[in-house]
């Protein structure tokens, strides 16, 4: 019986369904006990319409290559990305994505490190698989958040940018003059006129120079944008262009070049040294940080910032509001003068 009284008055509910948990209960009247048994009925029962949605037991490389398809084909760098996220899955051990956690990827963080990988690469990886996740569940295509939401990156010793003297600029187009590659240093001369990316530069068309002014269209953020050059290379660059047609793909003639011309850079560091070396010069002579940012097309001022410090005004201030500001400290008049300050300040302010 679901329902009885019991000699001391209260009722005692007993509900089994045919599936189910059991579920008993006792309280003081009969109402409350019907009331109870309604309610636990009507939790048993189900729609015939009713169909669970399964669980999303996709793996990890599934999941990268589904945020490629919907999202990842339509960036610059998606396929590269997706490569690198699919190489990290497949360390990870493919797993079922919504089973992934934060330890097991600071597990393989750490075998990276140890390994010789750098942190901002490995930053990088865990930033675009952070972006996997919260772009599909964004588009709806997975019903759980992020399971590395918490997990922060690395924190490393922020290297400094290295830049080309100008006697490095010399002995790196003296060796760009004796590469059989008529494009590359012209080029080269492009990147170090006007900041672009060495992808940029090799892919300028020749309709986009004209007026002194190049027009770069396949950029990493997809800005075009516009950037003046002097009368000389826009020559150069149209006689190129009309004898020899577009630039031909030369990277690794500029690395040749590199190479032979002496010149030592820090790992990892190659075309985008001469990007490094427009920036810095154009801080260094005079020129603002706003419209550098427009010149080199970046999203963001923060990454400008990075070549402020090569400003002949930057935090001058630390100069003229020292402490030390004004004194020879190596005089015996200011030994004397701070041994007058501080038994002065001792005495209190009254005295002369």
């Amino acid at each position: 019986m679901a329902i009885e009284q019991l000699p001391d008055g209260r009722w005692k509910v007993d509900v089994e369904p045919v599936k189910g948990k059991r579920f008993r209960k006792i309280v003081k009247t009969k109402a409350e006990a019907l009331r109870f048994e309604a309610m636990r009925r009507a939790e048993c029962i189900q729609p015939a319409s009713w169909n669970p949605k399964p669980k999303d037991n996709r793996r990890l490389s599934e999941v990268i290559q589904r945020w490629y398809d919907l999202h990842g084909h339509a960036i610059t760098s998606g396929q590269r990305r997706t490569n690198a996220l699919k190489l990290m899955a497949k360390r990870l051990g493919d797993p079922v994505a919504r089973k992934l956690t934060g330890s097991a990827v600071v597990d393989l963080r750490r075998r990276e490190l140890e390994s010789g990988a750098k942190p901002k690469s490995i930053n990088n990886r865990l930033s675009y698989l952070k972006t996997v996740f919260n772009e599909l569940y964004r588009l709806g295509d997975i019903d759980y958040s992020s399971p590395l939401a918490r997990l922060k990156p690395l924190k490393f010793q922020e290297s400094q940018l290295t830049y080309l003297t100008v006697n490095h600029i010399k002995q790196l187009l003296d060796a760009l003059d004796g590469s059989r590659s008529r494009s590359v240093r012209l080029v080269a001369e492009l990147c170090l006129a006007t900041g672009a990316r060495w992808s940029e530069a090799e892919g300028l068309r020749p309709e986009l120079v004209r007026n002194d002014t190049v027009t770069f269209v396949n950029t990493k953020s997809k800005r075009v944008r516009t950037v003046p050059i002097s009368s000389d290379l826009a020559k150069r660059l149209t006689e190129h262009f009309a004898i020899h047609g577009r630039f031909t793909s030369c990277m690794r003639a500029f690395r040749v070049a590199l190479k032979a011309s002496g010149i030592k850079l820090p790992r990892g560091q190659a075309s985008h040294v001469l990007r490094h070396t427009f920036a810095s010069h154009f801080i260094m002579n005079g020129g603002g940080i706003l419209a550098l940012k427009e010149i080199l097309g970046h999203s963001s001022l923060a990454m400008t910032m990075r070549y402020a410090h090569l400003s002949p005004s930057h935090l001058r201030e630390a100069v003229r509001f020292n402490p030390l500001d004004g004194f020879d400290t190596s005089s015996t008049q200011c030994k004397k003068t701070r041994k007058k300050t501080l038994k002065n300040q001792s005495l209190g302010d009254d005295s002369p």
